[in-house]
Protein backbone atom coordinates (compact mmCIF):
# COMPACT_ATOMS: atom_id res chain seq x y z
CA UNK A 1 0.00 0.00 0.00
CA UNK A 2 1.34 3.00 -0.89
CA UNK A 3 0.71 7.30 -0.27
CA UNK A 4 -0.33 8.67 -3.72
CA UNK A 5 -0.18 12.31 -4.12
CA UNK A 6 -2.76 14.04 -6.90
CA UNK A 7 -0.27 16.51 -6.83
CA UNK A 8 3.50 17.68 -8.90
CA UNK A 9 3.50 19.79 -5.51
CA UNK A 10 7.31 19.77 -4.57
CA UNK A 11 6.44 21.29 -0.82
CA UNK A 12 3.70 18.78 -0.22
CA UNK A 13 6.32 15.88 -1.73
CA UNK A 14 8.78 17.03 0.33
CA UNK A 15 6.68 17.11 3.89
CA UNK A 16 6.06 13.43 3.22
CA UNK A 17 9.60 12.88 2.75
CA UNK A 18 10.81 14.80 5.68
CA UNK A 19 8.42 12.31 7.35
CA UNK A 20 9.74 9.33 6.16
CA UNK A 21 7.38 8.34 3.05
CA UNK A 22 8.07 7.86 -0.74
CA UNK A 23 4.71 9.16 -2.13
CA UNK A 24 3.88 8.02 -5.55
CA UNK A 25 3.02 11.03 -7.93
CA UNK A 26 0.42 11.40 -10.10
CA UNK A 27 -0.79 14.87 -11.16
CA UNK A 28 -4.40 14.96 -11.54
CA UNK A 29 -5.84 17.45 -14.52
CA UNK A 30 -8.25 19.21 -13.48
CA UNK A 31 -9.96 22.46 -14.95
CA UNK A 32 -9.55 24.53 -11.52
CA UNK A 33 -11.04 27.20 -13.37
CA UNK A 34 -13.79 25.53 -14.06
CA UNK A 35 -14.68 24.11 -10.93
CA UNK A 36 -14.31 27.15 -9.05
CA UNK A 37 -16.88 28.65 -10.97
CA UNK A 38 -19.46 26.56 -10.40
CA UNK A 39 -18.64 27.36 -6.67
CA UNK A 40 -19.01 31.11 -7.08
CA UNK A 41 -21.21 31.07 -3.40
CA UNK A 42 -19.14 29.31 -1.69
CA UNK A 43 -16.76 29.45 1.88
CA UNK A 44 -13.40 29.42 1.60
CA UNK A 45 -12.80 25.77 2.93
CA UNK A 46 -15.71 24.85 0.84
CA UNK A 47 -13.61 25.80 -2.47
CA UNK A 48 -10.20 24.64 -1.10
CA UNK A 49 -11.86 21.19 -0.50
CA UNK A 50 -13.99 20.59 -3.24
CA UNK A 51 -10.22 21.49 -5.58
CA UNK A 52 -9.00 18.39 -3.48
CA UNK A 53 -11.47 16.69 -3.71
CA UNK A 54 -11.74 16.98 -7.55
CA UNK A 55 -7.65 16.10 -7.99
CA UNK A 56 -8.13 12.85 -6.10
CA UNK A 57 -11.23 11.71 -7.07
CA UNK A 58 -9.81 11.80 -10.94
CA UNK A 59 -6.87 9.68 -10.05
CA UNK A 60 -8.41 7.47 -7.21
CA UNK A 61 -9.83 4.30 -9.94
CA UNK A 62 -6.67 4.05 -10.64
CA UNK A 63 -4.82 3.46 -7.14
CA UNK A 64 -8.30 1.86 -5.61
CA UNK A 65 -5.66 -0.06 -2.95
CA UNK A 66 -3.95 2.96 -1.90
CA UNK A 67 -4.42 6.32 -0.01
CA UNK A 68 -4.87 8.95 -2.75
CA UNK A 69 -4.35 12.63 -1.40
CA UNK A 70 -5.54 15.84 -3.23
CA UNK A 71 -4.63 18.94 -1.89
CA UNK A 72 -5.57 23.04 -2.91
CA UNK A 73 -3.96 26.02 -1.05
CA UNK A 74 -5.44 29.77 -1.23
CA UNK A 75 -4.48 32.93 0.85
CA UNK A 76 -7.54 34.32 2.42
CA UNK A 77 -6.65 38.47 2.54
CA UNK A 78 -9.43 41.12 3.36
CA UNK A 79 -12.00 38.48 2.33
CA UNK A 80 -10.54 37.61 -0.63
CA UNK A 81 -8.75 34.43 -1.95
CA UNK A 82 -5.62 34.37 -3.63
CA UNK A 83 -4.53 31.64 -6.12
CA UNK A 84 -1.04 30.99 -7.31
CA UNK A 85 0.59 34.49 -8.71
CA UNK A 86 2.15 33.16 -11.78
CA UNK A 87 3.89 35.68 -12.82
CA UNK A 88 6.85 37.82 -10.90
CA UNK A 89 4.44 41.29 -11.67
CA UNK A 90 1.48 39.56 -10.11
CA UNK A 91 3.79 38.37 -7.42
CA UNK A 92 5.43 42.22 -6.40
CA UNK A 93 1.29 43.02 -6.50
CA UNK A 94 0.52 40.97 -4.06
CA UNK A 95 3.11 41.50 -1.45
CA UNK A 96 2.67 44.96 -1.63
CA UNK A 97 -0.75 44.23 -1.01
CA UNK A 98 0.35 41.52 1.90
CA UNK A 99 3.33 42.67 3.40
CA UNK A 100 2.88 43.82 7.24
CA UNK A 101 -0.60 42.18 7.65
CA UNK A 102 -2.14 39.35 8.55
CA UNK A 103 -3.85 37.02 6.11
CA UNK A 104 -5.07 32.97 6.73
CA UNK A 105 -3.62 30.22 4.51
CA UNK A 106 -6.64 27.73 3.61
CA UNK A 107 -5.27 24.57 2.78
CA UNK A 108 -7.52 21.85 1.78
CA UNK A 109 -7.19 17.84 1.74
CA UNK A 110 -9.15 15.30 0.62
CA UNK A 111 -7.91 11.87 1.32
CA UNK A 112 -9.42 8.50 -0.29
CA UNK A 113 -8.96 4.88 0.47
CA UNK A 114 -11.28 3.16 -1.90
CA UNK A 115 -15.08 4.20 -0.78
CA UNK A 116 -13.43 5.76 2.33
CA UNK A 117 -13.06 9.50 2.49
CA UNK A 118 -11.78 12.21 4.86
CA UNK A 119 -12.12 16.07 3.20
CA UNK A 120 -11.28 18.63 5.56
CA UNK A 121 -9.67 22.22 5.43
CA UNK A 122 -6.97 23.83 7.97
CA UNK A 123 -6.54 27.53 8.48
CA UNK A 124 -3.61 29.03 9.61
CA UNK A 125 -2.94 32.26 10.37
CA UNK A 126 0.08 34.10 8.47
CA UNK A 127 2.13 37.31 9.90
CA UNK A 128 3.95 38.63 6.65
CA UNK A 129 6.80 40.89 7.47
CA UNK A 130 6.82 44.45 6.25
CA UNK A 131 9.39 43.60 3.37
CA UNK A 132 11.37 46.79 1.46
CA UNK A 133 10.45 47.06 -1.77
CA UNK A 134 13.69 45.43 -3.03
CA UNK A 135 13.23 42.17 -1.15
CA UNK A 136 9.56 41.79 -3.10
CA UNK A 137 11.26 42.46 -6.29
CA UNK A 138 14.13 40.29 -5.45
CA UNK A 139 11.63 37.18 -3.88
CA UNK A 140 9.52 37.91 -7.07
CA UNK A 141 12.52 37.73 -9.65
CA UNK A 142 13.80 34.23 -7.72
CA UNK A 143 11.12 32.16 -9.54
CA UNK A 144 10.21 30.67 -5.87
CA UNK A 145 6.91 31.78 -5.22
CA UNK A 146 5.05 32.27 -8.67
CA UNK A 147 3.54 28.68 -8.57
CA UNK A 148 2.62 28.99 -4.49
CA UNK A 149 -0.30 29.98 -2.82
CA UNK A 150 -0.24 33.56 -1.53
CA UNK A 151 3.02 33.86 -3.65
CA UNK A 152 5.23 32.89 -0.36
CA UNK A 153 6.76 29.63 0.50
CA UNK A 154 7.74 29.28 4.73
CA UNK A 155 10.45 26.56 3.96
CA UNK A 156 12.80 28.38 1.80
CA UNK A 157 13.33 32.14 0.73
CA UNK A 158 9.98 33.39 1.64
CA UNK A 159 11.14 32.39 5.48
CA UNK A 160 12.50 35.72 5.61
CA UNK A 161 9.35 37.63 5.09
CA UNK A 162 7.18 35.67 7.03
CA UNK A 163 7.02 37.26 11.21
CA UNK A 164 4.84 33.91 12.28
CA UNK A 165 2.17 31.82 12.08
CA UNK A 166 -0.70 30.07 14.28
CA UNK A 167 -1.72 27.12 13.67
CA UNK A 168 0.10 23.59 11.53
CA UNK A 169 3.27 24.45 9.94
CA UNK A 170 2.96 21.62 7.49
CA UNK A 171 0.10 22.74 6.13
CA UNK A 172 1.16 26.41 5.50
CA UNK A 173 3.97 24.12 3.26
CA UNK A 174 1.06 22.45 1.45
CA UNK A 175 -0.14 19.26 3.75
CA UNK A 176 -1.57 18.55 7.02
CA UNK A 177 0.62 16.28 8.49
CA UNK A 178 -1.85 15.81 11.66
CA UNK A 179 -5.06 15.64 9.66
CA UNK A 180 -3.38 12.95 7.40
CA UNK A 181 -2.80 10.96 10.32
CA UNK A 182 -6.09 11.48 11.58
CA UNK A 183 -6.94 10.19 8.43
CA UNK A 184 -5.15 6.90 8.36
CA UNK A 185 -6.23 5.92 11.89
CA UNK A 186 -9.87 6.12 10.66
CA UNK A 187 -9.10 3.86 7.77
CA UNK A 188 -7.42 1.23 10.28
CA UNK A 189 -4.06 2.56 9.22
CA UNK A 190 -0.89 4.32 11.00
CA UNK A 191 1.50 6.27 9.95
CA UNK A 192 4.38 4.21 10.56
CA UNK A 193 2.72 2.19 7.96
CA UNK A 194 4.01 3.88 5.16
CA UNK A 195 7.89 4.62 6.43
CA UNK A 196 10.36 3.61 4.33
CA UNK A 197 12.29 0.67 6.03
Amino acid sequence: MHIVLASQSPSRRMILNQAGVEPLIHPSDVDEDAIMQTLQDATPDELVTRLALAKAEKIAPDFPTDVVIGGDSMLLLDGELQGKPHTPEATIARWKQQRGRTAHLVTGHAILLGEKKIVEAVQTTIRFADATDQDIEAYARSGEPLQCAGAFTLEALGGWFIDSIEGDPSSVIGLSLPLVRKALYSFGLNASDFWIR
